[in-house]
Parts: structure tokens; sequence; C-alpha cells
């Protein structure tokens, strides 16, 4: 291949404006960090200074500790998010932020239990997500799709009725899959079989977590047993070469969080991510930021650590925007049109 890596005199391509898909991001870690600050002054919320400082907090959620330090940080900011005005603010401007850094089309993550109480139920507050992605997509122009996540730390019932809630909206054309986040360690995927079989019945894909804090196993129950075609993260597959083998030939699609998973203790470095491996492997690869007001970084970062720090090419790095596209419910019209702005960037 031919690359900016074989053509030291030729300028590196600008990877923010390489036409891509941004398939793993969550509500509340989409939130700026100037918003962040605002709404806790707005409703009086302390925060520590983990939240405050401008930069990343020091996790490492490889250890329980670590995790639970994680997750306090996450719920705190999430008790920040308290009315409609605010999940509409959070989604336009995670749409505005995706929009300066190439991607064209989100396909956003939400736990509604988190907001449900404060936005009058479950329903409602689906509802208001729905909104908000219609209203930043009209604003900004970006496709906005959302998935429906279940809490694995939390029963398996509440994990059922959130797909039956996530179902009632199926091919309405914004509600397109069913997720599983949290802590892979307390809560195994084959306990929630029956959640994803609920979901997959009435057309919504799998899309769980698997494969970050716990390694291979993780991701064969979320393709085996729930019925994965794309896994949150998925990174862990890389220490078995069946595996990856398995994925490749299956087209599941690893969401890939460098950032995250160096944030996280997961890796050291971003040069310890098996990106490359995975690659190299065929298996099908879409860059996310997962929680930039945790880890520091958007969807462009993402991409510019492939380029730094595992060598990839102009071609390469276009080559993980279409899998990006390829690996989304976008529409065929948006697909053709992304994948065409690809070829141009490439060209240019």
């Amino acid at each position: 291949m031919i690359g900016e890596m074989d053509h030291p005199d030729r300028p590196a391509r600008d990877v923010s404006a390489l036409p891509k898909a941004h398939l793993h991001l969550h509500f509340t870690g989409s939130m700026r960090t100037s918003t962040l600050l605002e709404l806790a002054d707005r409703y009086r919320v302390q925060l520590p200074g983990a939240l405050t400082s401008g930069t990343p907090p020091r996790l490492r959620a490889t250890d329980e500790r670590g995790w639970f330090r994680f997750q306090r940080l996450y719920d705190i900011a999430r008790s920040c998010v308290r009315g409609e005005d605010d999940v509409y603010r959070l989604v336009r401007e995670a749409a505005e932020d995706d929009l300066a850094e190439g991607s064209r089309w989100l396909e956003i993550q939400v736990d509604p239990t988190s907001y449900a109480p404060r936005l009058g139920g479950l329903s409602p507050a689906v509802e208001v997500v729905l909104g908000a992605a219609e209203e930043a997509e009209r604003a900004t122009g970006v496709g906005i799709a959302v998935v429906i996540a279940a809490n694995r730390t939390k029963h398996q019932l509440e994990a059922r009725t959130l797909a039956r809630l996530a179902s009632r909206y199926a091919g309405r054309g914004r509600i397109v899959g069913f997720g599983l986040s949290n802590d892979e360690r307390r809560g195994r995927a084959l306990d929630f079989e029956k959640a994803f079989s609920i979901a997959r019945r009435s057309g919504l894909f799998a899309n769980p977590h698997g494969g970050e804090l716990d390694g291979p196993r993780s991701v064969r129950e979320c393709v085996d047993v729930l019925g994965a075609k794309r896994l949150g993260h998925g990174v862990r597959a890389a220490e078995d070469p069946v595996l990856m083998a398995e994925l490749a030939r299956r087209g599941v699609v690893c969401e890939v969080c460098p950032a995250s998973n160096v944030a996280l203790g997961v890796y050291d470095k971003p040069a310890d991510v098996p990106l490359r491996k995975l690659f190299d492997a065929g298996v099908p690869i879409a860059l996310g930021a997962d929680d930039p007001l945790l880890f520091g970084s958007r969807l462009t970062e993402q991409y510019r650590i492939a380029r730094a720090d595992h060598a990839f090419t102009d071609e390469e790095l276009a080559q993980l925007a279409r899998q990006s596209i390829r690996g989304s419910v976008a529409p065929d019209a948006v697909r053709d049109r992304l994948l065409a702005g690809v070829d141009a960037w490439l060209a240019g």
C-alpha cells in the first residue's frame, strides 16, 4: 500500500476531514467539560477535581477499586443531566463535535433508566432522547441513531424490560440496536440471553460490550449467546487467534476505543492496544471515543493514534473509516455518500 508513511515528503491528510461513522459513544460520556461545569453550577452539584481539571482522571479499572472510581465519576456527571433541555443540549453538542471531526453518522448509546426518574419515566425518557436526536440531526446534518443499553450489573429482568421498551420503537428508524454495558466481571453476557432474544426478534441488532475488562470468553458469549453483530470494544479477542479468525469470517465489528483502553488501564500505552493485530487478522473495526468527558479525547484522536502509534497509512485509515461506515446501520444512500467521501479524501 502507498500512503503518507511511504511518501514522507507529502503532508499527511487531515484525519478530521476523513468521512467516518461513530458507533461507540455513550450519552453522558459525550458531554463537553465546559457543559458539565455549567450544568453543575446551575444545579449546585459539587464536582470532584478529577472532573474539573481539564485533564483525564487517572484510572485503573482493571481492579475493582479503579472501576468503582470510574463509575462514581460517571454517576456524578450523570446527576447533572436533569431536564429535557439538558438532554437536547448534550445530543446536539455530541453531533456538533462529530461534525467537526468528519463523522456524518452517529449511533449514540443510552440507558434510559438513568434518566427516567427526572424525565417522567422510562417511556418519556426515551421519547426525550429521540426528540433530541431528531433536533440535532436537523441542526447539524449528522445522521443519528440510538442504541438502548441495559446495565449488566443490574437484574436481568430490568434488561428484559428495556428490551421490550426498545422493541416498541423497532422499525421506526431511530432506535436500531440493543446493548449491554458496565463491568463484564460483574455480569456475564450469557445471563442476558432472554433480553437480547426479545430485542433481536423485533429487528434490533445486538450490540453488547465485551472483551474489554474480561477476555476472549466474554467475546464468545456475546457473539454465540447474544448474537452480537457489533461488539463494544472486543479488543481482548486479539488474545485468541482462532477467535479473531471467527470474528473476521462472520463480519462481527469490534468498536475499538484506544484512548479509553489506555485510560482504564486495559493497556499501558496506545501502542499496546492490539489495533494492528485485529486489523491484519481481518476483523472489521469501528474506532470510537467511548466517553470523551472522562477519557479526554474524541473521535479524531483515535485515528491519530492509529497513525502515530500503529503506523497506519492513509489507505489503512481510509479502510478503518469504510469499516465504520459499513458497520453502521445508516441507510444505503448515506453509506454510499460517505464511502464516496472516503474515496475523495484519499484521492485528494
